[in-house]
């Protein structure tokens, strides 16, 4: 079940957190989310998921900033979000849509007690002059059924910023730079990096499988 926009509303400072909050945004069922006026660019075309992948900032002035067909910008939300209960779900705008620009690349759902800003991963698929501050994408909540463990010391938890993704730099870590001093060690480092490890499963083991079939 999805929230309506007064649902939203009753629930806002409590179980969800908009920050800053304009009762304008509310929509029948979402909430619209603004564009922050800092995007993160990639310095080279080819990019490679294992290593970093080095990237600069440049600010969207009041004129406008022409984004061009081919290239990944990283944005992220004016607002800071928390929910707790339940699942975010970010959408672009169908009015943002018609015009090209797509928000999301993957990744629309957030996790239930995820705090933070959004990355928006935004391409277009033609020049097209983009603004600060403009009213992007939109926020959904769903209702969660069954026990579950909120999202809590994660990568992104109260991120300040858009970030870049190195897909199995983090999960590598767990192989190639913990200091693995010995077999008694073990149960600690699952300990401390168990979110890690989960990652590193949820990618390895579909493709473990894959292969199986080859």
């Amino acid at each position: 079940m999805i929230l309506s926009g007064l649902e939203i509303q009753k629930k806002m400072g409590k179980e969800i957190i908009i920050d800053p909050f304009d009762p304008r945004k509310v929509n029948p069922n979402s909430y619209n989310l603004t564009l922050h006026n800092d995007l993160l660019v990639y310095d080279n075309q080819e990019l490679d998921m294992k290593r970093k992948n080095t990237a600069h900032r440049i600010r969207i002035p009041e004129e406008g900033l022409l984004l061009q067909p081919g290239k990944l910008y990283l944005g992220r939300t004016a607002e800071y979000t928390r929910t707790e209960g339940y699942v975010p779900m970010l959408e672009g705008r169908s009015s943002v849509g018609r015009l090209g620009l797509f928000i999301h690349v993957t990744a629309g759902f957030g996790d239930v007690g995820f705090a933070g800003y959004w990355t928006l991963e935004i391409f277009c698929v033609q020049p097209l002059r983009i603004y600060p501050n403009v009213e992007i994408c939109q926020i959904y909540y769903h209702t969660l059924e069954g026990d579950y463990v909120p999202y809590g010391e994660g990568k992104y938890q109260n991120n300040g910023q858009q970030q870049c993704k190195q897909l199995f730099h983090e999960s590598f870590l767990l192989f190639h730079c913990l200091p693995f001093r010995s077999i008694s060690s073990i149960p600690e480092l699952l300990g401390k990096y168990h979110e890690l490890l989960l990652e590193f499963l949820h990618y390895f083991l579909p493709f473990c499988a894959m292969c199986l079939f080859l």
